[in-house]
Protein backbone atom coordinates (compact mmCIF):
# COMPACT_ATOMS: atom_id res chain seq x y z
CA UNK A 1 0.00 0.00 0.00
CA UNK A 2 1.21 3.00 -0.43
CA UNK A 3 2.29 6.39 2.34
CA UNK A 4 2.63 10.05 2.05
CA UNK A 5 5.08 11.20 0.61
CA UNK A 6 7.66 12.96 2.22
CA UNK A 7 9.89 16.47 1.58
CA UNK A 8 13.11 14.39 0.11
CA UNK A 9 10.75 12.36 -1.86
CA UNK A 10 9.37 15.14 -3.27
CA UNK A 11 12.52 16.44 -4.28
CA UNK A 12 13.45 13.41 -5.41
CA UNK A 13 10.77 13.37 -8.15
CA UNK A 14 11.76 16.73 -9.37
CA UNK A 15 15.44 16.07 -10.15
CA UNK A 16 14.60 13.16 -11.97
CA UNK A 17 15.58 14.25 -15.23
CA UNK A 18 17.54 17.14 -13.33
CA UNK A 19 17.71 20.12 -14.86
CA UNK A 20 13.88 19.94 -15.49
CA UNK A 21 11.73 21.99 -13.72
CA UNK A 22 8.04 20.44 -13.84
CA UNK A 23 4.87 21.86 -13.67
CA UNK A 24 1.32 19.79 -14.08
CA UNK A 25 -1.02 22.08 -16.09
CA UNK A 26 -4.91 21.05 -16.21
CA UNK A 27 -8.18 23.14 -17.20
CA UNK A 28 -11.37 22.83 -14.95
CA UNK A 29 -14.70 24.45 -14.91
CA UNK A 30 -17.15 24.66 -11.75
CA UNK A 31 -19.47 21.65 -11.61
CA UNK A 32 -22.70 23.97 -10.92
CA UNK A 33 -23.05 27.57 -12.51
CA UNK A 34 -23.60 30.51 -10.35
CA UNK A 35 -24.99 34.00 -10.49
CA UNK A 36 -22.91 36.12 -8.60
CA UNK A 37 -19.60 34.29 -9.53
CA UNK A 38 -17.97 33.69 -13.64
CA UNK A 39 -17.55 29.82 -13.74
CA UNK A 40 -16.24 29.75 -16.72
CA UNK A 41 -13.47 27.51 -18.09
CA UNK A 42 -10.29 27.71 -15.71
CA UNK A 43 -6.38 26.58 -15.98
CA UNK A 44 -4.03 25.71 -12.70
CA UNK A 45 -0.97 24.44 -12.72
CA UNK A 46 0.01 21.75 -9.86
CA UNK A 47 3.71 21.34 -8.26
CA UNK A 48 4.87 17.72 -7.85
CA UNK A 49 7.99 19.33 -5.50
CA UNK A 50 5.77 20.90 -2.75
CA UNK A 51 2.48 19.07 -3.53
CA UNK A 52 0.52 22.55 -4.42
CA UNK A 53 -2.29 23.93 -7.16
CA UNK A 54 -1.87 27.29 -8.08
CA UNK A 55 -4.76 28.98 -10.38
CA UNK A 56 -3.15 30.40 -13.45
CA UNK A 57 -5.46 32.11 -15.45
CA UNK A 58 -9.08 31.58 -17.32
CA UNK A 59 -9.70 31.09 -20.73
CA UNK A 60 -10.40 34.47 -22.40
CA UNK A 61 -13.35 35.08 -24.77
CA UNK A 62 -15.79 32.95 -22.49
CA UNK A 63 -18.96 34.60 -20.80
CA UNK A 64 -20.11 33.90 -17.23
CA UNK A 65 -21.19 30.56 -16.70
CA UNK A 66 -20.39 29.40 -20.22
CA UNK A 67 -17.71 26.73 -20.03
CA UNK A 68 -15.63 25.15 -22.72
CA UNK A 69 -15.59 21.19 -22.98
CA UNK A 70 -14.39 18.93 -25.47
CA UNK A 71 -11.09 20.49 -26.48
CA UNK A 72 -7.66 19.64 -26.49
CA UNK A 73 -5.03 21.00 -24.52
CA UNK A 74 -0.99 20.71 -25.21
CA UNK A 75 2.61 22.48 -24.66
CA UNK A 76 4.75 23.33 -26.96
CA UNK A 77 7.80 24.73 -25.60
CA UNK A 78 7.03 27.66 -23.11
CA UNK A 79 3.22 27.45 -24.51
CA UNK A 80 -0.41 26.16 -23.51
CA UNK A 81 -2.46 25.80 -27.01
CA UNK A 82 -6.27 25.29 -26.23
CA UNK A 83 -7.89 23.99 -29.25
CA UNK A 84 -11.29 23.32 -30.84
CA UNK A 85 -13.59 22.32 -28.60
CA UNK A 86 -17.49 22.92 -27.58
CA UNK A 87 -19.21 25.97 -25.74
CA UNK A 88 -21.34 24.82 -23.54
CA UNK A 89 -24.18 26.91 -20.96
CA UNK A 90 -24.76 25.77 -17.66
CA UNK A 91 -28.08 26.54 -15.97
CA UNK A 92 -29.19 25.54 -12.20
CA UNK A 93 -32.82 24.51 -12.76
CA UNK A 94 -35.58 26.51 -10.94
CA UNK A 95 -35.85 24.96 -7.40
CA UNK A 96 -33.85 21.99 -7.77
CA UNK A 97 -30.70 20.72 -5.66
CA UNK A 98 -27.02 22.03 -6.96
CA UNK A 99 -26.39 18.70 -8.75
CA UNK A 100 -29.38 19.42 -10.84
CA UNK A 101 -27.91 21.21 -13.85
CA UNK A 102 -29.10 22.15 -17.22
CA UNK A 103 -26.03 21.75 -19.86
CA UNK A 104 -26.81 22.92 -23.35
CA UNK A 105 -24.15 22.90 -26.34
CA UNK A 106 -24.31 25.84 -28.30
CA UNK A 107 -21.01 25.83 -31.00
CA UNK A 108 -18.50 23.91 -32.11
CA UNK A 109 -15.03 26.03 -31.82
CA UNK A 110 -12.36 26.04 -34.81
CA UNK A 111 -10.33 28.34 -32.49
CA UNK A 112 -6.99 28.10 -31.33
CA UNK A 113 -5.98 29.50 -28.46
CA UNK A 114 -2.10 30.34 -27.29
CA UNK A 115 -1.12 30.68 -23.79
CA UNK A 116 2.44 32.31 -22.96
CA UNK A 117 3.29 30.54 -19.87
CA UNK A 118 6.43 32.90 -19.21
CA UNK A 119 4.73 35.95 -19.94
CA UNK A 120 1.20 35.32 -18.94
CA UNK A 121 -0.19 36.05 -21.93
CA UNK A 122 -3.04 34.82 -24.16
CA UNK A 123 -2.73 35.35 -28.12
CA UNK A 124 -4.95 33.86 -30.88
CA UNK A 125 -3.47 31.63 -33.63
CA UNK A 126 -4.49 30.36 -36.94
CA UNK A 127 -8.07 28.49 -36.48
CA UNK A 128 -8.29 24.77 -37.21
CA UNK A 129 -8.92 23.91 -40.97
CA UNK A 130 -12.37 21.31 -39.66
CA UNK A 131 -13.69 22.88 -36.33
CA UNK A 132 -13.91 19.63 -34.26
CA UNK A 133 -14.21 18.34 -30.43
CA UNK A 134 -13.63 14.80 -28.88
CA UNK A 135 -11.09 14.59 -31.08
CA UNK A 136 -7.71 13.23 -30.46
CA UNK A 137 -4.51 15.57 -30.20
CA UNK A 138 -0.57 15.01 -29.66
CA UNK A 139 2.28 16.64 -30.21
CA UNK A 140 5.24 15.33 -32.14
CA UNK A 141 8.70 17.59 -33.11
CA UNK A 142 6.86 20.64 -31.72
CA UNK A 143 3.93 20.18 -34.00
CA UNK A 144 0.37 19.22 -33.38
CA UNK A 145 -1.11 16.42 -34.31
CA UNK A 146 -5.36 16.54 -34.39
CA UNK A 147 -7.38 14.09 -35.94
CA UNK A 148 -11.15 12.60 -35.53
CA UNK A 149 -13.71 14.14 -33.37
CA UNK A 150 -16.79 15.80 -34.42
CA UNK A 151 -17.71 18.79 -36.37
CA UNK A 152 -20.77 19.04 -35.47
CA UNK A 153 -23.58 18.89 -32.26
CA UNK A 154 -26.00 17.14 -33.83
CA UNK A 155 -23.79 14.60 -35.02
CA UNK A 156 -24.02 11.03 -34.25
CA UNK A 157 -20.62 10.46 -35.79
CA UNK A 158 -17.42 11.16 -35.73
CA UNK A 159 -14.86 12.13 -38.70
CA UNK A 160 -11.94 10.70 -40.11
CA UNK A 161 -9.92 13.79 -41.28
CA UNK A 162 -6.93 15.06 -39.98
CA UNK A 163 -4.50 17.71 -39.91
CA UNK A 164 -1.25 19.35 -38.08
CA UNK A 165 -0.25 22.29 -36.89
CA UNK A 166 3.09 24.47 -37.50
CA UNK A 167 3.89 26.66 -34.50
CA UNK A 168 6.68 28.11 -36.36
CA UNK A 169 4.22 29.12 -38.97
CA UNK A 170 1.17 29.69 -36.97
CA UNK A 171 -0.64 27.47 -39.87
CA UNK A 172 -2.86 24.25 -40.57
CA UNK A 173 -2.06 21.50 -42.71
CA UNK A 174 -4.60 19.18 -44.22
CA UNK A 175 -3.43 15.51 -43.66
CA UNK A 176 -4.76 12.08 -45.31
CA UNK A 177 -8.24 10.98 -43.85
CA UNK A 178 -8.30 7.94 -41.36
CA UNK A 179 -9.27 4.71 -42.64
CA UNK A 180 -12.18 5.04 -39.89
CA UNK A 181 -14.16 7.88 -38.49
CA UNK A 182 -14.10 7.86 -34.87
CA UNK A 183 -14.52 10.34 -31.70
CA UNK A 184 -13.68 10.39 -28.05
CA UNK A 185 -10.72 8.43 -29.42
CA UNK A 186 -7.13 8.93 -27.74
CA UNK A 187 -3.72 10.09 -29.26
CA UNK A 188 -0.36 9.68 -28.23
CA UNK A 189 2.61 10.31 -29.82
CA UNK A 190 5.04 6.54 -29.45
CA UNK A 191 8.39 5.57 -31.27
CA UNK A 192 8.22 8.66 -33.75
CA UNK A 193 4.60 7.65 -34.89
CA UNK A 194 1.19 9.35 -34.27
CA UNK A 195 -1.19 6.66 -32.79
CA UNK A 196 -5.09 7.28 -32.69
CA UNK A 197 -6.43 4.84 -30.18
CA UNK A 198 -9.72 3.53 -29.82
CA UNK A 199 -13.07 5.79 -29.56
CA UNK A 200 -16.46 5.38 -31.17
CA UNK A 201 -15.38 4.27 -34.10
CA UNK A 202 -16.51 2.75 -37.73
CA UNK A 203 -15.33 1.79 -40.83
CA UNK A 204 -17.34 -0.50 -43.54
CA UNK A 205 -14.39 -2.53 -44.29
CA UNK A 206 -12.76 -3.47 -40.90
CA UNK A 207 -16.21 -3.89 -38.70
CA UNK A 208 -17.33 -7.37 -37.81
CA UNK A 209 -21.08 -7.87 -37.18
CA UNK A 210 -22.61 -8.04 -34.22
CA UNK A 211 -22.26 -6.37 -31.00
CA UNK A 212 -18.32 -5.89 -30.83
CA UNK A 213 -16.75 -3.51 -33.39
CA UNK A 214 -13.35 -4.39 -34.23
CA UNK A 215 -12.89 -0.53 -35.36
CA UNK A 216 -13.56 0.69 -31.65
CA UNK A 217 -10.77 -1.95 -30.66
CA UNK A 218 -8.19 -0.73 -33.28
CA UNK A 219 -5.85 2.36 -33.31
CA UNK A 220 -4.64 4.45 -36.47
CA UNK A 221 -0.82 4.94 -36.85
CA UNK A 222 0.00 7.96 -38.73
CA UNK A 223 3.63 7.60 -40.64
CA UNK A 224 4.97 11.33 -40.44
CA UNK A 225 8.05 9.88 -43.05
CA UNK A 226 5.62 8.45 -45.43
CA UNK A 227 2.39 10.59 -45.18
CA UNK A 228 -0.09 7.84 -44.93
CA UNK A 229 -2.48 6.11 -41.83
CA UNK A 230 -2.10 2.32 -41.13
CA UNK A 231 -4.47 -0.06 -39.22
CA UNK A 232 -3.53 -1.58 -36.56
CA UNK A 233 -6.65 -4.41 -35.11
CA UNK A 234 -7.22 -4.62 -31.75
CA UNK A 235 -4.59 -1.88 -30.17
CA UNK A 236 -6.92 -1.48 -27.34
CA UNK A 237 -9.16 -4.69 -27.53
CA UNK A 238 -12.31 -2.95 -25.69
CA UNK A 239 -15.64 -1.62 -27.15
CA UNK A 240 -15.43 1.33 -24.63
CA UNK A 241 -12.92 4.16 -25.37
CA UNK A 242 -9.37 4.43 -23.44
CA UNK A 243 -9.80 6.96 -20.82
CA UNK A 244 -5.96 8.27 -21.33
CA UNK A 245 -2.38 6.57 -22.27
CA UNK A 246 0.57 8.23 -21.64
CA UNK A 247 4.45 7.24 -22.54
CA UNK A 248 6.68 6.60 -19.81
CA UNK A 249 10.30 5.30 -20.70
CA UNK A 250 8.97 4.27 -24.35
CA UNK A 251 6.10 2.09 -23.10
CA UNK A 252 2.68 3.01 -22.86
CA UNK A 253 0.50 2.73 -19.46
CA UNK A 254 -3.23 3.56 -18.93
CA UNK A 255 -5.24 3.00 -16.15
CA UNK A 256 -9.42 2.45 -17.67
CA UNK A 257 -11.61 3.41 -20.17
CA UNK A 258 -13.82 6.75 -20.50
CA UNK A 259 -16.75 5.03 -18.08
CA UNK A 260 -14.23 3.38 -15.53
CA UNK A 261 -10.99 5.67 -15.55
CA UNK A 262 -9.51 3.54 -13.08
CA UNK A 263 -9.80 -0.67 -13.10
CA UNK A 264 -7.81 -0.67 -9.80
CA UNK A 265 -4.33 -1.69 -11.77
CA UNK A 266 -2.70 -0.06 -14.20
CA UNK A 267 -1.61 -1.42 -17.59
CA UNK A 268 1.48 -1.93 -19.97
CA UNK A 269 0.83 -2.20 -23.56
CA UNK A 270 2.93 -5.22 -25.25
CA UNK A 271 3.69 -4.33 -28.70
CA UNK A 272 4.92 -7.61 -29.86
CA UNK A 273 1.69 -9.49 -28.69
CA UNK A 274 -0.45 -6.46 -29.76
CA UNK A 275 -1.88 -6.75 -25.90
CA UNK A 276 -2.19 -4.78 -22.78
CA UNK A 277 -0.85 -6.43 -19.22
CA UNK A 278 -1.48 -5.59 -15.23
CA UNK A 279 1.70 -4.06 -13.98
CA UNK A 280 3.32 -5.51 -11.57
CA UNK A 281 2.27 -4.11 -7.90
CA UNK A 282 0.30 -1.39 -9.67
CA UNK A 283 -3.06 -3.59 -8.12
CA UNK A 284 -2.80 -4.05 -4.68
CA UNK A 285 -3.63 -0.24 -3.87
CA UNK A 286 -7.12 0.97 -2.98
CA UNK A 287 -6.03 4.42 -3.03
CA UNK A 288 -7.72 5.61 -5.77
CA UNK A 289 -10.51 3.00 -5.55
CA UNK A 290 -14.01 4.85 -3.68
CA UNK A 291 -15.01 1.96 -2.34
CA UNK A 292 -12.25 1.43 0.01
CA UNK A 293 -12.29 2.37 3.67
CA UNK A 294 -10.00 5.27 2.39
CA UNK A 295 -12.88 6.61 0.75
CA UNK A 296 -16.03 6.53 2.57
CA UNK A 297 -19.02 8.26 1.28
CA UNK A 298 -17.12 9.61 -1.77
CA UNK A 299 -17.67 9.83 -5.58
CA UNK A 300 -14.66 10.10 -8.02
CA UNK A 301 -15.11 12.91 -10.25
CA UNK A 302 -12.16 13.16 -12.71
CA UNK A 303 -9.12 11.48 -13.03
CA UNK A 304 -6.13 12.69 -15.20
CA UNK A 305 -2.19 10.64 -15.66
CA UNK A 306 0.60 13.15 -15.97
CA UNK A 307 3.76 11.25 -16.72
CA UNK A 308 7.14 12.79 -15.05
CA UNK A 309 10.56 11.09 -15.15
CA UNK A 310 9.89 7.38 -14.31
CA UNK A 311 6.74 8.19 -12.22
CA UNK A 312 3.08 8.34 -13.35
CA UNK A 313 1.15 11.11 -11.67
CA UNK A 314 -2.63 10.33 -11.05
CA UNK A 315 -4.20 13.63 -10.51
CA UNK A 316 -8.01 12.59 -9.01
CA UNK A 317 -10.68 14.80 -7.79
CA UNK A 318 -13.53 13.04 -5.44
CA UNK A 319 -17.05 14.34 -3.85
CA UNK A 320 -17.12 14.04 -0.24
CA UNK A 321 -20.98 13.06 0.57
CA UNK A 322 -20.32 13.26 3.88
CA UNK A 323 -18.95 15.74 4.93
CA UNK A 324 -20.30 19.41 5.82
CA UNK A 325 -17.81 22.37 5.77
CA UNK A 326 -16.78 21.08 1.98
CA UNK A 327 -17.82 19.01 -0.94
CA UNK A 328 -14.62 18.40 -2.88
CA UNK A 329 -11.30 16.93 -2.54
CA UNK A 330 -8.24 16.10 -4.66
CA UNK A 331 -5.84 13.89 -4.56
CA UNK A 332 -2.04 13.00 -5.80
CA UNK A 333 -1.04 9.22 -6.60
CA UNK A 334 2.33 8.16 -7.72
CA UNK A 335 3.41 4.91 -9.13
CA UNK A 336 6.86 4.01 -9.86
CA UNK A 337 7.01 2.26 -13.35
CA UNK A 338 10.57 1.06 -13.20
CA UNK A 339 10.76 -2.31 -11.63
CA UNK A 340 9.59 -3.44 -8.68
CA UNK A 341 7.18 0.00 -8.78
CA UNK A 342 5.39 0.98 -5.77
CA UNK A 343 2.61 3.59 -4.83
CA UNK A 344 3.22 6.78 -2.94
CA UNK A 345 0.40 9.45 -1.66
CA UNK A 346 0.49 13.40 -1.54
CA UNK A 347 -1.41 14.87 1.53
CA UNK A 348 -4.97 15.03 0.27
CA UNK A 349 -6.19 19.16 -0.43
CA UNK A 350 -9.50 20.16 0.75
CA UNK A 351 -11.31 22.75 -1.72
CA UNK A 352 -14.71 25.00 -1.11
CA UNK A 353 -16.40 23.93 -4.07
CA UNK A 354 -17.09 20.80 -6.23
CA UNK A 355 -14.90 21.61 -10.00
CA UNK A 356 -14.35 18.97 -13.25
CA UNK A 357 -11.78 18.57 -15.58
CA UNK A 358 -12.31 20.00 -18.82
CA UNK A 359 -9.70 17.98 -20.75
CA UNK A 360 -6.54 16.00 -20.00
CA UNK A 361 -3.96 17.82 -17.96
CA UNK A 362 -0.18 18.74 -20.03
CA UNK A 363 3.23 18.29 -18.58
CA UNK A 364 5.70 21.38 -18.51
CA UNK A 365 9.71 20.74 -18.42
CA UNK A 366 11.83 23.84 -18.94
CA UNK A 367 15.21 23.62 -18.18
CA UNK A 368 16.67 26.44 -15.83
Amino acid sequence: MGSIASSSWLSRLQDEDSPQFYRVYAAFSAKSPSSDVNRSTWIEYYNPSNNTWHRVTTIPGLVENHVLKGFAMVIVRDFIYIIGGVLCHKELLEGQGPDDVSEVDLEVYQSVLRYNIIDDTWSKCAPLIVPRFDFACTVSGNKIYVAGGKCTIDSVRGVSSSEVYDPALDQWKSLPDMGTSRYKCVSVTWQGRIYVVGGFAESGSVDAQGPFSMARSSAEVYDTMNNKWDFLPRMWDLDVPPNQIVVVGEKLFSSGDCYKKWKGFIEKYDRELNMWNVVDGSSPTSMLDVTSRQHPQTEQLYLTIAPIGTYLHFLAGYRMTGETTSRFRSEVHVFDVRLGGGWMSFEPMVEDEEKELSCHCATYKRRD
